[in-house]
């Protein structure tokens, strides 16, 4: 099938913080809070639950603090401070003072919060572990854009994700600048060397028949197909694929693979993306690079919460 460029939309996303669901991300913050306070996943639970240490303040004493960048990062899951303060019982606030996307300098005051001392203190390591990997991967994502420089190659993500975290760190990934692509199993076909290894179609018109059965199945979805040997190009663009992942190709395959692509079919290279790789594929101008590593190497971020 031929390159449309109206696919792009269907293709490539970045998720806004609106279209992740509060409902869900209530249960998430209310499942950290029963991990920290009544040892959630535990066969045998604590007979007394809750935070012994909070409970010594005496009465309903209020507090303020500051949620502070240690280090130099990109802001994600701002929105998530309201919500991990909801799950514990609604009467700390939030006031954000920077925004989602936003690279600040070490030092940066992000947020203030207040409410009753006790409440604060239990929440804050669960709090500060959902801003610090968030903005752990945004940071990272960062990192890698910069590293892609003027290419017009579009830096994407994969399921490389923490069980759970999906959601969230795909739209870290995008306040970082990168891009997502397969949110789920469920909203493409991609078939992939397992794929056809399974079927016996590693090669020529098999290849061909597969695909053609994948598209005939599911004419809704787009259709990708990751080829790891330059021989499996010509079946694939026969079967009329709409994306083609070249995955580990040398960059000398790369070369001459991308040019045949173009015009035919998107070009997605994947397969030792890393800092030193990318201005190397960039160059070659491929229209997309996926990297797992924004997400499961991206190292967390520095924030802590300092007491007013």
């Amino acid at each position: 099938m031929p390159r449309d460029p109206g696919q792009t939309d269907r293709l490539i996303r970045r998720l806004r913080w609106d279209e992740l669901d509060r409902s869900w991300l209530l249960r998430f913050a209310e499942f950290a809070r029963e991990e920290d306070l009544a040892g959630l996943g535990l066969a045998q639970r604590p007979v007394r639950p809750g935070d012994p240490s909070a409970a010594l303040l005496a009465g309903a004493q209020r507090a303020r603090a500051r949620v502070v960048a240690r280090g130099p990062m990109v802001l994600a899951g701002l929105g998530l401070l309201e919500v991990v303060l909801a799950a514990y019982g609604g009467r700390c606030h939030a006031k954000p003072l920077a925004y989602d996307g936003q690279f600040v300098p070490a030092g940066t005051v992000v947020a203030e919060v207040e409410g009753p001392a006790a409440d604060l203190l239990s929440a804050e390591r669960i709090l500060l572990n959902f801003l610090q990997r968030l903005c752990g991967v945004a940071t990272r994502t960062r990192e890698h854009v910069l590293a892609l420089g003027s290419s017009p190659a579009r830096l994407l993500d994969t399921r490389k994700t923490t069980p759970g975290f999906r959601m969230l760190e795909k739209y870290a990934v995008g306040q970082g600048g990168g891009y997502n692509h397969r949110l789920g199993l469920f909203d493409r076909i991609m078939v992939k060397d397992n794929h056809l290894a399974a079927d016996g179609a590693s090669s020529g018109d098999r290849i061909t028949k597969l695909v053609r059965h994948a598209r005939a199945s599911r004419p809704d979805l787009l259709l990708e197909v990751e080829v790891d040997r330059p021989d499996q190009l010509a079946p694939a663009l026969a079967a009329g694929a709409d994306v083609i992942l070249l995955d580990n190709f040398t960059l000398a395959d790369l070369r001459a693979a991308i040019p045949r692509l173009r015009g035919q079919a998107w070009s997605e290279v994947s397969g030792g993306v890393n800092l030193e790789s990318l201005p190397l594929i960039g160059a070659l101008a491929p229209d997309f690079i996926s990297c797992g590593g924004l997400t499961h190497a991206a190292p967390w971020g520095d924030l802590g919460l300092d007491w007013l």
